[in-house]
C-alpha cells in the first residue's frame, strides 16, 4: 500500500474507525497524490519558466487554443481550456454547498463535507461504488430503481442488489426495508436510496421519512455499518405539500457515528443539463471534523484522478456564470411549474373510472416519472410494442409495470398518453 495510501487510512480510523470498515478494498488503497508531478507542478507554480505542466501553453503564459473554440464561448479562457482540479473547481465546490444549505435548511455547515465534482450523477455512482463497494456485498434498494445500477453496483463491482418491495398500502413500504436490513447478517451494509425515485416519481412523505431513519439507526446501534447512497438526482421536483421537503441526507448526517451518508447530487436534472455532465459527492456522518472530511474528499479525489483525471472545465464554469445570474432561480421556477402542472394532469386523467380496469397507477408526487402496474393479466412488454405500433407513443417497461415520463410529454398530449394505453390495453384483451 502506497504510504500516502496509509496515512489517510490511519487518519479515518483515528477519527472514526467504523468508517474505514466501511470503505472497500479498493477506497483503502485509493489516495490524491500529494507528492510526485502534482505536488513538482505545484511547487513551480509562478516561477519565472515553468517547465512541469502537462498542457500547451502560449508565449505569453495563457493556454494555447484554437481561436474558433474561443470565438463561440463567451468565457475567460483561463476558465475554459485549463485542466480543472480533480476535486472540482473550488468555486463551484463553494457554491453548490452553499446550494445544498440553502435547500436543506435543517443542515449545518460544519457537520458535512465540501462537495468533490464528479462527471454527472452515473460517474458520481461509480466512484460512490469504487469507495465503498467490495465483492459480495449487500447493496439494499428497492425494487423499482434505475437498471443503471445493476451496470455500476452488480456488473462493474460485485455488489450483490438485494431488494425491498417499494409500496404497500399506497406509500412507502417502511415494514419490507426493515425486514430486509434485519435480513442481512453481514457487518456492513450499502443501502441505496433514490428520492424522488425513478421510475415511480415519489418521494416519502414527512411521517414515512422518519420511519426510515428510526429503522437505519435502529441497525446502527445493533453494531451495523451503513453507507447510506442517496441518489438525488431529482432534488427539489416535488409537488405536493405532505411530502418531505428536503433530502433525507439531513436526517442522517448527525444519525450515528455508524451510518455514513453519502449524497450524490448535480444540477443534471435540477437544472436541466443533462449533456454539462457535472455531479457532486458530499459525506456526513455524526461527528464527522474537518479532517475526517479531508481524508475523505482526497480518496474520492485520488478515484476520481485515477478514473477520469477531472471534470469539465468549460462546464463548471458556465454553470457558475448562470448561478450568479440575477435570473437564475425566477428562471428555475418557471421550469418547475412546468412540470407541476404536468404531474397534476397526469393525477386526474387517472380519475376515470374506466382506466382502473386494465391499470392502476403507483403512487407518485415528485420527479419526471410515474408508474401504473398493468392489471387482467396483460403484457407489458407486448402493450409497450402495440403503443408503438398501433399508436405512434413510446413508453418505458420495467416488468409488470410501464413508467411514463411526464418530463418529456407536451401538456397537451397527456391526456392522449393516457388514452392510447388504454387503448392498447383492449386491443390486446381482446
Amino acid at each position: 500500500m502506497d504510504p500516502q495510501a496509509a496515512a489517510l487510512n490511519k487518519t479515518i480510523e483515528d477519527l472514526n474507525p467504523n468508517i474505514l470498515k466501511m470503505i472497500s478494498a479498493r477506497g483503502k488503497n485509493i489516495f490524491f497524490p500529494k507528492l510526485g508531478i502534482l505536488s513538482q507542478a505545484a511547487q513551480a507554480r509562478g516561477k519565472n519558466i515553468n517547465a512541469t505542466i502537462g498542457e500547451a501553453r502560449e508565449d505569453d503564459g495563457s493556454s494555447m487554443h484554437l481561436e474558433e473554440f474561443e470565438n463561440m464561448i463567451n468565457l475567460p479562457v483561463q476558465n475554459v481550456f485549463p485542466y480543472a482540479p480533480s476535486y472540482g473547481k473550488p468555486e463551484i465546490r463553494d457554491k453548490w454547498k452553499e446550494f445544498i444549505l440553502r435547500k436543506n435548511p435543517s443542515l449545518k455547515p460544519a457537520i458535512f463535507s465540501k462537495p468533490i465534482a464528479t462527471n454527472g450523477l452515473t460517474h458520481g455512482l461509480s466512484i460512490a461504488a469504487y469507495m465503498f463497494a467490495d465483492e459480495d456485498d449487500s447493496l439494499v434498494l428497492s425494487d423499482l430503481y434505475w437498471e443503471n445500477y445493476d451496470l455500476i453496483f452488480s456488473n462493474g463491482f460485485g455488489a450483490r442488489m438485494e431488494t425491498f418491495e417499494l409500496f404497500y398500502g399506497g406509500g412507502f413500504n417502511t415494514d419490507a426495508l426493515d425486514r430486509k436490513l434485519s435480513e442481512i447478517k453481514k457487518d456492513k451494509i450499502i443501502l441505496l436510496l433514490n428520492f424522488p425515485n425513478n421510475p415511480s416519481g415519489y418521494t416519502p412523505l414527512k411521517n414515512e421519512v422518519e420511519v426510515i431513519v428510526s429503522i437505519i439507526e435502529k441497525q446502527a446501534k445493533a453494531g451495523k455499518q451503513l453507507v447510506v447512497m442517496i441518489d438525488d438526482a431529482y432534488f427539489g421536483l416535488v409537488y405536493e405539500e405532505n411530502v418531505f421537503p428536503e433530502s433525507i441526507f439531513v436526517k442522517l448526517v448527525s444519525l450515528h457515528e455508524n451510518v455514513l451518508a453519502v449524497k450524490l447530487d448535480g444540477p443534471t436534472k435540477e437544472d436541466y443539463v443533462w449533456g454539462f455532465r457535472v455531479g457532486f459527492i458530499s459525506y456526513g456522518v455524526k461527528g464527522g471534523t474537518p479532517e475526517l472530511y479531508e481524508a475523505m474528499e482526497a480518496k474520492t479525489a485520488g478515484a476520481i484522478r485515477g478514473n477520469i483525471s477531472n471534470i469539465s472545465h468549460l462546464s463548471q464554469s458556465l454553470l457558475l456564470n448562470v448561478y450568479m445570474s440575477e435570473s437564475y432561480e425566477a428562471t428555475k421556477q418557471k421550469k418547475y411549474q412546468i412540470l407541476k402542472t404536468r404531474c397534476e394532469i397526469l393525477k386526474n386523467c387517472f380519475k376515470e373510472i374506466k382506466y382502473s380496469e386494465y391499470f392502476k397507477p403507483l403512487p407518485f408526487n415528485s420527479g419526471y416519472f410515474m408508474c401504473v402496474a398493468i392489471k387482467k393479466g396483460l403484457d407489458a412488454e407486448k402493450i409497450r410494442l402495440h403503443l408503438l405500433e398501433k399508436y405512434s407513443t413510446g413508453v418505458i417497461v420495467f416488468g409488470h409495470v410501464i413508467r411514463l415520463a411526464f418530463s418529456a410529454t407536451p401538456q397537451d398530449k397527456i391526456p392522449e398518453l393516457v388514452e392510447n394505453l388504454y387503448k392498447a390495453c383492449v386491443d390486446l384483451s381482446a
